[in-house]
């Protein structure tokens, strides 16, 4: 539930709103880490301020080193360096495995927040979960899903007082849910007046039944033909500039699974689906690679996923051993002491990780 807004605009302290700065889609920067290049004539007694610290993966850096010189003399310090972040990045990956994630919800922000919910809620069949007015802070959130938000992935709405329209860009695609029989879901947003943007039929290079709608605020939803599922909000697709790249990092810094990929030549695009869970059970992020497009525009509309997390801390770590750029250092919210992270993907999309303990407590 954690949230941020484009306008200017301050914000209350909680999981769904840790404060940023004024202007579009602003926040509180971290450093990355960054690949360290150092001088052949440096000697281990320079070392120790700028090594990178592996507190939570492996020992120092510094100490490392430090052992390293006392028992075999003064060997190359790039060899040094890249032995401890070779240990600190298997150690992440190990810790990585055995985390509890679950991708939470999904954040976005509209402009008429009781027409989205209305057509949210008639049209693809949610249920408003909860709703909060914050009129000092002037915005107001909804929660909308398929199941109660311990156990299901939800999306998150916030509306933002006296804001009406967003620029979604070209980087976001769509959201995904799963029906049963997607000619008759069409057959009941189009009597409710629903814009569908493809008819049902067959996916390009495929035979799964599909058809894409289009909600009231311009965010794009696709109808995906399948059985009973227990997650029925079960995509979000957003476009990267470089798949392998992307892959590699989901994999090591967030522990997703690949569960598949399809490509795509006719239509110049792959695709991967990534996630920790199989697709039928889960929702999952589609990661979408069109040919020859490295660069897009992301638009004011769309923020955040949340990912759950057993410890904040070593999460934070392991994003930046494998090149991630923290957003917001992990720790607690101040008032209600939920203890969260933000971080960007190699394309910039924005992801926070949110303490699972913290998370129950705060619903409760």
């Amino acid at each position: 539930m954690v949230r941020i807004i484009p306008m200017a605009s301050s914000i209350r302290p909680s999981l769904s709103s840790f404060r940023f700065s004024g202007g579009v889609s602003t926040s509180r920067f971290g450093l990355s880490l960054s690949p360290l290049r150092l001088p052949s004539h440096l000697h281990f007694s320079h070392l120790t301020s700028t090594v990178p610290q592996t507190h939570f993966f492996g020992l120092k850096a510094s100490k490392l080193l430090k052992t390293a010189g006392t028992r075999v003399g003064m060997p190359p310090v790039g060899n040094v360096v890249h032995a401890s972040m070779a240990t600190a990045q298997e150690t992440a990956l190990e810790w990585v495995k055995k985390d509890k994630r679950r991708m939470l919800h999904v954040v976005y922000r509209v402009g008429d927040l009781d027409r989205t919910i209305k057509f949210y809620t008639e049209c693809l069949g949610m249920k408003l979960l909860r709703k909060r007015d914050i009129p000092e802070e002037r915005y107001t959130n909804a929660f909308l899903g398929y199941g109660p938000e311990d156990s299901h992935f939800v999306i998150e709405l916030t509306y933002n007082y006296g804001v009406d329209k967003y620029e979604i860009g070209t980087a976001f695609g769509h959201f995904g849910i799963a029906v049963e029989d997607v000619a008759k879901a069409v057959e009941l947003i189009k009597a409710k007046g629903g814009k569908v943007t493809r008819e049902p039929g067959p996916v390009k290079g495929g035979s799964t039944v599909i058809a894409f709608i289009e909600e009231p605020n311009g965010y794009k939803f696709e109808l995906i033909e399948r059985g009973p599922t227990p997650e029925p909000l079960c995509q979000v697709m957003l476009c990267v500039g470089d798949l392998d790249h992307s892959i590699t990092f989901y994999e090591k810094a967030f522990g997703m699974e690949l569960l598949r990929t399809r490509d795509n030549p006719e239509y110049k695009y792959t695709i991967a689906m990534m996630g920790y869970g199989p697709e039928d059970k889960n929702a999952v992020l589609e990661l979408t690679y069109n040919y020859g497009v490295t660069e897009y525009d992301k638009g004011n509309g769309y923020a955040q996923i949340a990912i759950g997390t057993d410890d904040v801390y070593k999460t934070a770590e392991g994003i930046k051993l494998f090149g991630g750029k923290i957003m917001r250092e992990p720790g607690p919210l101040p008032g209600i002491n939920t203890k969260i992270t933000a971080c960007l993907d190699p394309d910039g999309w924005k992801t926070v990780f949110v303490d699972n303990i913290d998370f129950l407590k705060e619903l409760e």
